[in-house]
């Protein structure tokens, strides 16, 4: 085949525009920050804000029950002058709340990511993956915990302006708050971790969801099997069986009568209080290692 001439050879049109590109040399932030920036991103998230408004129906339906039982026990005790419930009482009371919370919460911090494949662009950057993982973890725990607090300082500003003692009933409603507010805390953290590591096995939210439900609904029916046993020991150890008797256990020891009044109303869990306490920490701790090894596993 013939060369084409130079006359009617096309001639290059290319041309390299500077469209300003210039090399960063700002501050770079470093590791504290990026998992700060996980870490606030995620307790958005749970909460719905700068999503849509769809995804704010649910945390804030949910948001707005609990507080609306902390309201109406705050104006019965103003009217009645003695406390229906005990702060502790009511994280126990608002539990199955906080398992349905978990259950659309914990798929929306990891699920979503893992389905998008967005991941790899995350680990793209000098961001560990333990990092990730625990960012997410402390934004579950952190909201979990403001949703039986919150309520719970509702309930004590009702008994501080109420009070007939003074200061000095502001003083004890504050000693028996504390309590509380920790043990909302155990709720939390246990609920978070266990949650988490389900949500975390698959990028479909519908299934992750149902995964954290089915976890906790479905040891209870264990619960109820150990407790009908002719053994006592067996029957005072049957709240192991489930996340959620398990966290009441730890508070009938650590608590006492401020959860359960006169050692009535509760499961009985005899002398096998520091047992309760010991599996509550092994199981946050293996959740939490589990987690952890998970994303180790994805990353690679």
């Amino acid at each position: 085949m013939p060369e084409l001439s130079s006359a009617v050879r096309p001639t290059p049109t290319g041309v390299i525009h500077d469209i300003g590109y210039q090399r960063y040399e700002g501050p770079r932030l470093g590791r504290r920050h990026v998992f700060g920036a996980l870490y606030l991103h995620g307790l958005r998230a749970i909460f719905g804000f700068g999503r849509s408004a769809k995804a704010k129906i649910f945390p804030w339906l949910v948001i707005g029950i609990v507080t609306l039982v902390a309201v109406a026990l705050a104006a019965v005790r103003s009217q009645l002058g003695e406390s229906v419930a005990t702060y502790a009482q009511f994280a126990d009371a608002m539990s199955w709340l906080v398992l349905f919370f978990v259950a659309v919460a914990a798929p929306e911090l990891v699920s979503r990511d893992l389905r998008s494949g967005v991941l790899p662009l995350y680990f793209s950057r000098p961001l560990p993956r333990a990092d990730y993982a625990l960012a997410k973890l402390l934004a579950l725990v952190t909201g979990l915990w403001l949703l039986l607090g919150g309520p719970q300082l509702v309930m004590f500003l009702g008994a501080a302006f109420t009070t007939k003692d003074g200061l000095r009933g502001v003083w004890n409603e504050l000693l028996d708050l504390l309590p509380g507010l920790l043990y909302a805390g155990l709720w939390a953290v246990v609920f978070a971790s266990v949650g988490l590591l389900v949500a975390s096995m698959t990028g479909k939210r519908a299934f992750a969801a149902g995964g954290v439900v089915a976890v906790f609904l479905m040891t209870t029916p264990i619960v109820g099997v150990l407790s009908i046993l002719p053994s006592r020991a067996a029957n005072e150890l049957a709240g192991l069986a489930s996340p959620s008797t398990l966290v009441q256990g730890v508070g009938i020891w650590s608590l006492g009568d401020l959860l359960v009044p006169d050692n009535q109303g509760g499961p009985s869990i005899g002398g096998f209080g520091p047992v309760y306490a010991l599996v509550a920490v092994l199981l946050v701790a293996g959740a939490t290692a589990l987690l952890l090894a998970r994303y180790r596993k994805v990353a690679s």
